[in-house]
């Protein structure tokens, strides 16, 4: 059976997750908190296999009492369950020792399937936030200034490297001059050069044109 913690300020949320998932043949909620400092205490006195964690709280957020747990009881497994998707979120709560983030938009039998998979050794991440992790572990090196060039700002650089002008560029790709001008802006602005000539050759030294 595995034993879980529930922390959740809003109690028709710890209400309805706590039934179902207490209604499941190998899951047990032994302990529920609305603050975070109720779940540093209930979690270090219970022991449960999994905490599940939401992030804002009052008397305590999610973040801290994670930290204060995981300080204490380095073995635990807390899951973030909350509807935050913002850097200032994530990353402390991983930080803070947070083994699996859920969406509060995931359905009931997904935190389930998540509780089994986060007991049985897996880091359970939602989509998002794999992405936002990957992203940062990129070395500065890895992460070209070309890389924030869209699909069109690219078309519109190589369209520069051939010579064209704004007109014939407009003209070619059938889009308005003034949004022409938009984008050779904004290809300025992220190649970080100061003009037309020194966007070309940088295209050209990064092998951008073929």
């Amino acid at each position: 059976m595995i034993t879980v913690l529930f922390a959740d300020d809003h109690e028709m949320v710890r209400i309805g997750v706590s039934a179902y998932l207490s209604a499941q043949p190998d899951i047990e909620v032994i302990a529920e908190a609305d603050d975070g400092k109720a779940a540093v205490q209930l979690a270090l006195e219970h022991r449960p296999d999994i905490i599940l964690m939401d992030l804002v709280m009052d008397e305590m957020d999610g973040i801290e009492a994670t930290k204060r747990i995981t300080a204490q009881w380095p073995e635990a497994k807390v899951i973030i369950v909350t509807s935050f998707l913002d850097d200032e979120k994530v990353y402390p709560a991983l930080e803070a020792g947070a083994t699996s983030y859920m969406l509060k938009t995931s359905k009931a039998e997904e935190i389930a399937k998540a509780i089994r998979s986060t007991y049985g050794g897996q880091s359970i991440l939602e989509p998002e936030v794999t992405g936002k992790i990957m992203t940062k572990m990129r070395t500065p090196a890895e992460v070209e200034l070309h890389d924030q060039l869209t699909a069109r700002e690219k078309e519109v650089l190589l369209l520069m490297a051939e010579g064209k002008t704004n007109q014939e560029i407009s003209d070619q790709l059938f889009i308005a001059l003034k949004t022409v001008k938009v984008h050779v802006s904004n290809i300025l602005g992220k190649l970080q050069v100061s003009d037309r000539t020194q966007a070309v050759i940088y295209a050209f030294k990064h092998d951008l044109i073929k």
